[in-house]
């Protein structure tokens, strides 16, 4: 089945499609990934003022309404992972800077590692996104891209690298 992209009076409509679609940024008909993780750069902004524990509840919060929100959006096209389906990637940016002290260095730096360990999903990543499905399996990769992202710019920071 070819994949169709919802449009705008479709997400207005449906406030879960509208959340899977990171408020309209999955629509972007290129790289909605990276677009996704943008739109999700002003709200860590916001979350960045949180103290750790209330941080990490968002991010655990938005990950388990994401399995709801990235499975419903999937049955509701016909489509498993739709490219235009984002909020995982909002999840794998926050949990890419989860205790990391803001900065537009350390937020440059989380970007490029979350985008790069999404896009390249290496293993065990890619054995985890081929073989997991559902709203489960939308999410899981990111989240695991998202930890592996966060180690790395944690060991930079710890090495003054940023």
């Amino acid at each position: 089945m070819a994949e169709t992209n919802p449009t705008v009076k479709q997400l207005l409509r449906d406030p879960r499609l509208l959340f899977a679609f990171g408020f309209g940024s999955g629509l972007s008909p290129i790289v909605p990934g990276t677009m996704g993780t943008l739109m999700a750069v002003p709200l860590y902004w916001l979350l960045a003022s949180l103290a750790l524990p209330y941080y990490i509840g968002v991010v655990i919060v938005a990950s388990v309404v994401g399995i709801y929100l990235c499975g419903y959006a999937s049955k509701v096209l016909g489509v498993h992972d739709h490219k235009g389906i984002v909020w995982d990637e909002f999840v794998g940016l926050w949990i890419t800077l989860i205790a990391v002290p803001f900065s537009w260095q350390t937020l440059m730096a989380g970007f490029v590692l979350f985008r790069f360990f999404d896009m390249v999903k290496p293993w065990p990543i890619s054995v985890v996104d081929r073989k997991v499905h559902g709203g489960f399996g939308i999410m899981v990769d990111d989240v695991l891209a998202g930890i592996a992202a966060a180690v790395i710019l944690q060991v930079l920071m710890a090495y003054g690298m940023l």
